[in-house]
Formats: C-alpha cells, sequence, structure tokens
C-alpha cells in the first residue's frame, strides 16, 4: 500500500468515526427524560468560589447564592487579587456568618485554579467538626460570574445523583447569562459591526454548550464517564476525601483540573453524573482573543490529562465502553492535528490528479460533482444540525429557518478549535504551564470607574 493509499485509508477511518460519534451523542440527548428532583435537607452544602481580581462579579453572585440557597455556607477564595474582591467578601462575611473569606498571598498564591481550591478544602477540613458524616457533605464549585438555577440543590439531591451513594461527583448544564445584553446592541459603523460578532460569538458559546457539550455529557450518562466542568461541578466530601489520601490532594495541575478532578473520582470507584435539567449560567466572551485564550487552555489541559490513558484502561473502575469515550475525548486534540495536515493534502492531491487525469480542474468537477455534496455532507453537516437542534430545544418558537441559519454559523465559529489546538500544542511542546485568566465582560469598565472616584 503506497503512501497516499495509507493516508486515504486513515483518512476515511477518521471520518467514520467521527461521524459515528456525532450520531451517538445526538440520540441520547435528544430521547432523554427529566430527571427526579430530591430533598437538599438530607446533605449540608458548601459553595468554593475561587476569585482572582472579580470584583466586578462577586457581590452579585454573593448575593444570588445566599438569596436562593439560604442554608449553604460559601467560601470564597482570594487568589491575592489586586482590586476589591477581597475586601468586597469579607464585609458580607462581617454581615453573613455563612460567607467565609479564605485568603491566599503570593508567591504561594495565583499558581492555579486547582490549587486555590485546595486551600478551600483544607479550610474546610479544619472547620468541620469531628465526627461529621463527610459523605453527607457536598462541596460545590461555582466560578465568580456562576449563577446557579433555583432547583440546583434539588436536582443534586436526586435519586440519580447524590442521593446514589455511589455518586462522587455531578455536573450540571452550563447556559450564557449574556444573551441579550444591551451593550453587544447598536452602534455606528465598526462599532455597530463589533457589536454584532460580538452577539454572534455568545450565540454560538450558547449554542457549543447547550446542544454539543449538553449531549456528550448525556452520552457519557451511559458510558458512566461525565466529565466535570469549572462551573456547576459537585463533588461529594468523602470522594475528595479518597483522592486527597492516595493522590496527596484533590485537585491537581492540569490546566483542565475540573475533567482531571473527574477522572481522579472516577479511578477512586465513584461514579460521576451530568444533570441536564439544572444549569449555571456564566458569560460568554464576545470577543475572539479572550475567547481563544480561554479555549487554548482548556485544550492544552486536555492534551496534558491525556497521561491518564494507562490508568483508565488499567483501572477497574472503568468499563470498556467507558475507557473508549475517555481516551477518545483525551486523543481529540492529537487527531486534530493530524486532520490539520491530512484533509489538506488529500485534498489539494485528489484536485491534482483529477485534473490532470481529466485534462483540465473544469473537466474533473464536471465529472467528479458528486464532491460537492459529500463535503457537506461530511464536513458541514454535522456541525450545521446542532442548530436546528437548538432551536428546537431552547427556542421553539423560532423559524426553523433561524435555526439553519444558526447551523451554519456554529459550523464556522467550530473553526476555532483549530486555532486553539495548534496554539496548545506550542505550549505543550514548549512546556509552558502558565495560567492565563480570562478578564470578565466589564472588567474594564469597572477599572475605569475605580480610577474616575
Amino acid at each position: 500500500m503506497s503512501v497516499l493509499e495509507s493516508a486515504q485509508a486513515l483518512a476515511f477511518v477518521l471520518l467514520v468515526v467521527f461521524l459515528s460519534y456525532i450520531l451517538v451523542i445526538l440520540v441520547p440527548f435528544l430521547r432523554r427524560k427529566p430527571d427526579p428532583e430530591g430533598d437538599p435537607s438530607a446533605f449540608s452544602w458548601h459553595v468554593f468560589v475561587p476569585c482572582r481580581d472579580e470584583e466586578v462579579v462577586i457581590g452579585k453572585t454573593l448575593e444570588l447564592l445566599r438569596g436562593k440557597f439560604p442554608g449553604a455556607h460559601v467560601w470564597v477564595v482570594d487568589d491575592d487579587s489586586d482590586d476589591a474582591t477581597a475586601a468586597l467578601v469579607e464585609a458580607a462575611a462581617d454581615r453573613d456568618s455563612m460567607v467565609h473569606l479564605v485568603r491566599r498571598r503570593r508567591p504561594l498564591a495565583r499558581t492555579g485554579k486547582g490549587d486555590a481550591l485546595n486551600a478551600a478544602y483544607r479550610t474546610l477540613d479544619r472547620w468541620l467538626p469531628p465526627g461529621v458524616d463527610r459523605s453527607s457533605v457536598i462541596v460545590l464549585v461555582v466560578d465568580a460570574d456562576g449563577h446557579l438555577a433555583d432547583n440546583a440543590f434539588r436536582q443534586a439531591a436526586g435519586p440519580l445523583a447524590f442521593g446514589d451513594p455511589e455518586v462522587g461527583a455531578a455536573q450540571t448544564a452550563v447556559w450564557m447569562s449574556n444573551l441579550d445584553d444591551p451593550d453587544l446592541v447598536g452602534g455606528k459603523g465598526r462599532d455597530r459591526i463589533k457589536r454584532a460578532f460580538g452577539r454572534y460569538l455568545v450565540l454560538m458559546q450558547d449554542m457549543e454548550f447547550r446542544t454539543t457539550i449538553a449531549a456528550m455529557q448525556s452520552l457519557r450518562r451511559h458510558t458512566l464517564t461525565v466529565g466535570l466542568g469549572g462551573n456547576g461541578q459537585f463533588t461529594r466530601l468523602s470522594a475528595l476525601d479518597v483522592i486527597a489520601r492516595t493522590s496527596g490532594q484533590p485537585w491537581h495541575g492540569a490546566l483542565l483540573e475540573d475533567y482531571e478532578l473527574a477522572i481522579h473520582i472516577m479511578l477512586g470507584g465513584y461514579k460521576t453524573v451530568y444533570m441536564h435539567d439544572t444549569h449555571v449560567a456564566q458569560e460568554a466572551l464576545p470577543d475572539v482573543r479572550r475567547l481563544l485564550t480561554q479555549r487554548t487552555r482548556w485544550c492544552h489541559g486536555g492534551m496534558q490529562c491525556s497521561t491518564y490513558l494507562k490508568r483508565i484502561f488499567e483501572s477497574p473502575y472503568f468499563s470498556n465502553v467507558g475507557a473508549i469515550e475517555s481516551s477518545y475525548f483525551l486523543i481529540q486534540p492529537f487527531i486534530q492535528i493530524i486532520g490539520l495536515v491530512l484533509w489538506p493534502t488529500l485534498f489539494v492531491t485528489m484536485v491534482a490528479q483529477g485534473s490532470l487525469t481529466m485534462g483540465s480542474f473544469q473537466a474533473w468537477i464536471t465529472e467528479a460533482w458528486y464532491i460537492i455534496p459529500l463535503i457537506f455532507a461530511t464536513g458541514v453537516l454535522p456541525f450545521a444540525l446542532w442548530g436546528v437542534v437548538y432551536r428546537r430545544q431552547v427556542t421553539p418558537e423560532k423559524n426553523f429557518l433561524l435555526g439553519v441559519g444558526w447551523g451554519l454559523g456554529y459550523w464556522i465559529y467550530m473553526y476555532q478549535n483549530y486555532v486553539t489546538v495548534l496554539r496548545a500544542t506550542y505550549r505543550l511542546i514548549t512546556g509552558r504551564q502558565g495560567w492565563a485568566k480570562t478578564r470578565r465582560n466589564h472588567e474594564n469598565d469597572a477599572n475605569l470607574l475605580a480610577k474616575e472616584a
């Protein structure tokens, strides 16, 4: 078999795997039924909120958490912020005994979100009285801009979540909170175009989380390999204890510390579950540069977690199908790198050979007209269909053709993955481990107001 034939065979295998995966995640997602709820009073709840320069959003987040969930303790970890984050939380703690400030100082601070969460875990461990049933203590991680749905604790207490003693962690669905941001409307000239593009990016992120990612998580409910996110992440304290005893601390050093935690929980013999019927809302990023920074960190972190593949396949707690699903997720960035070289090379080679054989490019394209619908069916439709799914699931009152348009926009949006995987690969090869915090949407506005005051 020649090199070209081998490349064609590899491309065919990768294409079949990709299309099969789309089908496998789509069917359970469309057929899922609502989950039952439980009694939150059966558990004690502790919310960890890692913060670094979050004065813009932390006040509102504390207000919502304490208003919606008055029985929950809120532990805010200030990672040596340069702004007024610590002062705002300290003032809230003086007014409310259920709010606690965990302060970190450089040089020990600003070493990653995982380290900040470990600081909160150690503080909670010291605070809890001896003899408490740690399996009934639930830890929730919420970002500083995270707004939980009212039914989050009821869903987490349900029989399919922590009502099952084998469940060690649960992840909520994620929605975008700024779909109707008035700052992304209006303007003139370039500013109007910039705001319209920002609205597009926000919509695409909401579609991504509420369709593609939600569908992946729905499949993982069946393979028992649900991944945890950095926002809306529930864990049983006793499961964190198991990880701390065997691995030193619950959260570790990967830039995707949330998925890394999920791996450790599953390696510890616990289940992870996905709760689609509740959600946490967070800010979407209307700016390409910040979006690429965020996604590069996520991709880099996923590539770091690929080092767990051997342990996953050796673990008695992973089923065969679970190990396959996890490995597909972990090696996906590397497959994308292969695809970046493979697909353009094969296309150019095919066009060149066809043109030479037929005498001209026009003659070849006339004879091989089927190539165009084939490219659409395999390269566009698997992404564009999520626009139709999104319209059906989220805004059924909207016109069907609008969903088709959203889908085509989503297909274009997904090309950012190729940019981020290249950047992440470069960082992996060069050994860069730094953690870049994503700036909040109105952070500059707040800093300007502070200076004017």
